[in-house]
């Protein structure tokens, strides 16, 4: 009996405060996930440094795009060339994400954190409206005023995307892993949701966006990042960089 130690650890249902300390995923209330991540430390070993090579070769490879994209978006509106948002990484830690900037200067999030809330708590069971393709729900949201006529072509490209490769070759995130959310997009998921963000690096690209993308249910979504982290390896991960060009071409 004297060996027995007994400890317990507030687990709030939703967490609203300083979000910069991670509150959402405390690692002492997933000794599950904790244990096979470190179950798996040579292997992420290797995935880290696929990341450093990946991501260097990816800026020197794209660098002229990557100075052409900067350079129409300065001459095509006013304001700077990337676009800085807190997203929030593995274990609820706040990293600042890097896109090109496809919007205007001083645009309202508020459209848009009410479009991802309804989309993830599905409210009434509806459709979030101005987000729907083929009848369907999709993740990201259509006919945004927000965005400019250059914006929507780097969105529909990805090309937005080129800066991220700075966030992997900072450790900050992965060539391949679930996509980082928004902090506000963590106050409305639910238990299981909260799992897509703890044993792996957020990616720029997926199994989800491999596999169908922006037009899946945000469920759906979910289970192609657990999936992914279930079944998880390097070879995985290869499969996903080589089929991701084709998914952006297509």
């Amino acid at each position: 009996v004297e060996k027995i130690r007994v400890s317990y650890y507030a687990f709030p249902e939703f967490c609203r405060g300083n979000r910069t300390n991670g509150e959402w995923f405390n690692t002492r209330l997933y000794p599950e996930v904790t244990r096979k991540t470190a179950a798996k430390k040579t292997s992420l070993f290797i995935k880290r440094g696929l990341d450093i090579v990946g991501s260097v070769l990816g800026l020197v490879v794209l660098s002229p795009i990557f100075l052409a994209v900067a350079l129409a978006i300065k001459l095509t509106s006013k304001g700077p060339v990337l676009f800085k948002q807190a997203r929030v990484g593995q274990w609820g830690k706040i990293f600042t994400f890097l896109k090109f900037r496809s919007m205007y200067v001083g645009s309202d999030e508020s459209p848009h954190k009410a479009y991802v809330t309804q989309f993830i708590t599905r409210e009434n069971g509806t459709s979030p409206e101005g987000g729907q393709k083929g009848g369907e729900a999709v993740y990201k949201m259509t006919g945004d005023r927000r965005i400019t006529p250059l914006g929507r072509f780097l969105r529909k490209t990805s090309l937005d995307e080129i800066p991220q490769f700075v966030n992997v070759l900072k450790g900050d995130m992965s060539l391949v892993g679930p996509r980082p959310p928004i902090p506000y997009e963590c106050e409305v998921y639910d238990l299981w949701h909260r799992n897509r963000v703890l044993a792996m690096k957020p990616g720029i690209t997926g199994l989800w966006q491999v596999e169908g993308r922006s037009q899946r249910t945000f469920d759906e979504m979910v289970r192609l990042d657990l999936r992914y982290m279930g079944e998880w390896s390097i070879w995985l991960d290869l499969k996903i960089i080589l089929k991701t060009p084709w998914v952006m071409v297509s």
